[in-house]
């Protein structure tokens, strides 16, 4: 799925049916469970972001760090500031939302990207970077389709002082609210910021991959686990760091009216980021940049480790016998 799915997914692997002796829907259990265990240990993180991206929309969404520009100052005081007047589960507040959303996304993700992929070529012998990554675009297109309402919910929940008791609360209370469309307030904004990611991210691999199969030839490998992990790592903090001032506009879109925040006269990307500007100016555009890179560089590791273990503990047959390998 989205930015997580693109760490999962090695555009070079060779993790098709035919080489890996796993059925189409094994690939999707792996990168299911992957994207959950991803999401889930990283979760922490993604809630100090949520609250540095409300600071500015209201005083009560966000807690009682201070605008600062210095990120990492600023994260410590987030993270001090929960830690004293909410405790651990603080930062696990929503985390039953991704649960429920990451599972289902990544599958949908994976299922259309093999099959774009298949459509497109991509699993012709040699490197095909671009087809990988128009792959990438439309099944995060489709995935965001299935998380985006689960996103929204968590990102409610994280806020502080958040109106909503738990999952099934906010979902009630919003559908009467706000319909269905409150939803998918930020749908657009999703898929405009995903598209950039997925390019950055996927170049920035690739370029990545290389550096580190010339400065070790004969150790690197294209299917060696430490070098998933490194340029995926790379490449999803770059990305992260790109798409920053995107990832804001969401987050104001998706916690819009909650706890006093500032509400928008439409979904328009153009209108969210002139009224941020104008009320917060242009620094705001790149709160919880540092979080966001952190969660980004790590999920890479998670997500690989995971999928790698889910393919090997799938590559055995119910009997107990392992999978021919090719």
């Amino acid at each position: 799925m989205t930015e997580a799915s693109t760490q999962t997914q090695n555009p070079d692997s060779k993790t098709t049916h035919e080489n890996d002796g796993l059925g189409f829907w094994k690939f999707m259990v792996a990168g299911s469970i992957a994207g959950m265990v991803e999401h889930m240990a990283m979760f922490p993180v993604d809630t100090l972001k949520t609250r540095m991206q409300m600071l500015g929309a209201s005083s009560s969404c966000s807690g009682s760090a201070t605008h600062s520009s210095h990120h990492h100052h600023q994260i410590g005081r987030f993270f001090t500031s929960i830690m004293r007047k909410e405790g651990p589960l603080g930062l696990y507040r929503g985390i039953a939302a991704m649960g429920l959303g990451a599972g289902p996304a990544h599958a949908v993700y994976f299922s259309v990207y093999e099959i774009c992929k298949k459509k497109l070529g991509g699993n012709e012998p040699g490197h095909h970077p671009l087809l990988h990554a128009a792959s990438g675009v439309v099944a995060t297109t489709a995935s965001d389709a299935v998380l985006t309402p689960m996103d929204v919910v968590k990102q409610r929940l994280q806020l502080k002082s958040s109106p909503y008791s738990g999952v099934k609360d906010c979902v009630l209370r919003m559908f009467k609210e706000e319909g269905v469309k409150g939803f998918y307030t930020s749908y657009r904004t999703t898929i405009v910021m995903n598209a950039p990611f997925t390019a950055v991210h996927f170049a920035t691999y690739e370029a990545m991959k290389k550096v580190l199969n010339e400065i070790s030839p004969e150790n690197a490998s294209e299917e060696r686990l430490m070098v998933h992990v490194m340029a995926g790592g790379a490449a999803g903090a770059l990305a992260g760091a790109v798409t920053t001032p995107l990832d804001v506009v969401k987050t104001r879109l998706q916690c819009q009216g909650v706890c006093g925040a500032d509400t928008f006269r439409s979904s328009s990307i153009r209108l969210a980021l002139k009224q941020i500007v104008a009320k917060e100016g242009y620094q705001a555009l790149l709160r919880g940049l540092t979080p966001r890179v952190l969660f980004h560089a790590p999920a890479a590791a998670i997500c690989w480790s995971t999928y790698e273990a889910m393919k090997s503990f799938l590559q055995h047959d119910p009997d107990g016998h392992p999978s021919p390998q090719l």
